[in-house]
């Protein structure tokens, strides 16, 4: 069976059910490895990190195997329960698109007991990450105190149901690969510049602050595989 061009509105399951047919088909047996994402993603028209969603899905399945710094190998011809999750990638888009104008607007709102608390949250990240612990609780309670000084319920709640997306089964994988100590350090300190604009009043400053972290941590997702020797998880 060829490959079919996937039309760029679809989603990555779309990408998935096409590999998981050529894996069944027979046309990658087990034991094969697949091609690399870069020609993985020219062969079905789609962009790299769709693809990167689409094998981490099969991976979940149970069809294949990551081997860091190696490449993808089919492991089964027989898949367990399809994956159907938000895409993380798209996740973080969106919150980039809501979150920076909430910076913005805590900027302008917040009040000092509310910067004490998001000061408070970025601590109880700093506290996690020295304990050898991923910081999610404090990173949870960091967005969800920005969205909060918006005094919008309904925002309030879009923010906490966005950020729990993370707690998915793809996006759960994708952090295992891509989130070490290091990557996480880098973001407390973006969190730390969006609390100093907003303590500042810096509407812009904050905007674009948020913007940055959310793009880093998209970004991060993204990254070349690393040699398995270099991977260092949390």
């Amino acid at each position: 069976m060829p490959f079919q061009p996937i039309e760029p509105r679809r989603l990555y399951r779309q990408i998935a059910d096409q590999l998981r047919l050529l894996i069944q088909g027979g046309e990658f047996p087990v034991g094969a490895r697949l091609p690399p994402e870069r020609d993985l993603a020219l062969k079905l028209g789609v962009s790299r990190p769709s693809v990167r969603e689409a094998l981490i899905a099969l991976e979940v399945e149970g069809l294949v195997e990551v081997r860091m710094g190696s490449g993808i190998y089919v492991r089964s011809r027989v898949a367990a329960d399809s994956v159907v999750a938000e895409s993380p990638l798209e996740t973080i888009r969106a919150r980039r698109l809501i979150e920076s104008e909430l910076a913005a607007q805590a900027a302008e709102l917040a009040r000092p007991a509310q910067v004490a608390g998001l000061r408070e949250a970025l601590q109880a990240m700093q506290e996690e990450a020295a304990a050898g612990q991923v910081p999610i609780q404090g990173d949870r309670l960091f967005h969800l105190r920005i969205a909060e000084i918006s005094g919008n319920s309904v925002l309030l709640r879009v923010v906490g149901e966005l950020f729990d997306e993370r707690h998915n089964p793809l996006s759960v994988k994708l952090g295992d690969y891509f989130e070490n100590p290091a990557s996480w350090q880098a973001a407390i300190g973006e969190h730390r510049r969006v609390v100093e604009a907003i303590a500042a009043g810096d509407a812009a400053g904050a905007r674009e602050a948020m913007h940055h972290h959310l793009s880093r941590s998209h970004d991060r997702l993204t990254a070349n595989w690393a040699p398995a020797a270099d991977k260092v998880k949390p």
